[in-house]
């Protein structure tokens, strides 16, 4: 946060997250408890030296090579790859149970009252585990976390872009016992599919099989459109006009790249699709005199954003809260705008009409008052 303190007005502001892959909310202090637990070696002798290597990691000087494939081999890890070095220690239901908890447990601590994680089946069956020890690890996690500390969710699942399509099918007739299904039938864990992993020359369309499949069973749609990546402004553009038999997408993850041509803000706005922005990530690569003004202008434009954190383990730590005091300070926003960009939160979700009508009544008695 680079001396950046989160205020007490952003610490109370009721908060919905809809954009948390839920491995990148992997500790180093879980981390290395399941590695220990499960026999998982990790290239660290000492918990010391594993965090150091995550300082080492996100420290803003060193940062990823974020993708090998623009900016060519230079010898740091790309984020995914950091990311999934994370998930080996992943193996047994109560692992994913325990990870889900831990982010629901820090949820409840920045008053997050509602999310949606993402998460997939498909970078842990191919290492052999199960895809209902997945599931029922977070279902668990989801059923006790609204006991225990409060807060909702629905869960999204993820096709992994950078396998094969029909991969990805197969792990969604995997997972559909546990959606929850427009018959009534599922077990509830999820509710919408998304994408995930590396976009570079992945467009969304070549998902379209999979989201045709989740809307006949009466799910939710939401797609990553990754921030500079190669065709981005294109991807932008497909998820608003064309997936989805040309209905397009319900929300975007990211598109940021939407600022680049009007008639993508124009979509934007006349379909109703929100944009999840996480502006720290954005901020690791972009210049704060850059970055900020666009997101101020997507917001004056009328454009539906709200703000979360994406990755925060692997991205120095910063939590939605505090991507929202980033936005809060950096895009000159005032109080009525953090409530307005809560309010767009609740709006854009999936969660069910009574908790959408309890968190908006609450935002209402919100001071803006300066």
């Amino acid at each position: 946060m680079n001396g950046l303190e989160i205020s007490p007005f952003i610490q109370a502001l009721p908060k919905v997250e809809l954009h948390i892959h839920i491995e990148g909310t992997l500790t180093p202090a879980l981390r290395w408890k399941l590695a220990h637990r499960n026999g998982v070696k990790l290239p660290y002798a000492t918990f010391e030296e594993l965090l150091d290597s995550c300082k080492h990691l996100n420290n803003i000087s060193v940062t990823y090579n974020h993708r090998k494939e623009v900016n060519s081999d230079d010898g740091r890890p790309t984020f995914l790859e950091a990311y999934f070095a994370g998930c080996q220690v992943l193996i047994t239901e109560d692992d994913f149970y325990e990870l889900g908890m831990a982010y629901l447990e820090r949820c409840a601590e920045m008053n997050v009252r509602y999310c949606e994680p993402f998460f997939d089946t498909q970078a842990h069956t191919e290492r052999g585990i199960p895809a209902r020890t997945v599931m029922d690890g977070y279902m668990r996690a989801q059923r006790e976390g609204t006991k225990k500390y409060g807060v909702r969710s629905n869960w999204i699942f993820c096709f992994l872009r950078d396998r094969p399509l029909s991969e990805g099918l197969a792990a969604y007739h995997a997972a559909r016992p546990w959606a929850g299904l427009a018959d009534g039938t599922g077990k509830g864990l999820f509710h919408a599919v998304g994408l995930a992993a590396n976009e570079f020359e992945k467009p969304p369309l070549l998902f379209e099989e999979g989201f045709q499949l989740a809307k006949k069973d009466g799910l939710h749609v939401t797609m990553h459109c990754d921030v500079d990546q190669k065709d981005a402004a294109d991807h932008v553009y497909e998820a608003i006009f064309e997936v989805c038999g040309g209905k397009g997408t319900e929300r975007i993850d990211h598109g940021l790249n939407a600022i680049d041509r009007l008639e993508l803000i124009t979509g934007l706005k006349d379909r109703g699709i929100g944009l999840t922005l996480c502006p720290h990530a954005y901020h690791r690569r972009q210049a704060t005199e850059v970055l900020f003004p666009k997101i101020k202008k997507l917001i004056d434009k009328g454009v539906k954003v709200c703000i979360n954190s994406d990755d925060p383990t692997y991205m120095h730590d910063v939590w939605i809260d505090g991507n929202m005091q980033k936005a809060y300070t950096y895009s000159g926003l005032n109080k009525a705008d953090m409530v307005k960009l809560a309010r767009n939160g609740i709006e854009v979700s999936w969660a069910e009409e009574e908790v959408k009508k309890s968190l908006l009544k609450e935002l209402g008695t919100i001071s803006v008052e300066d």
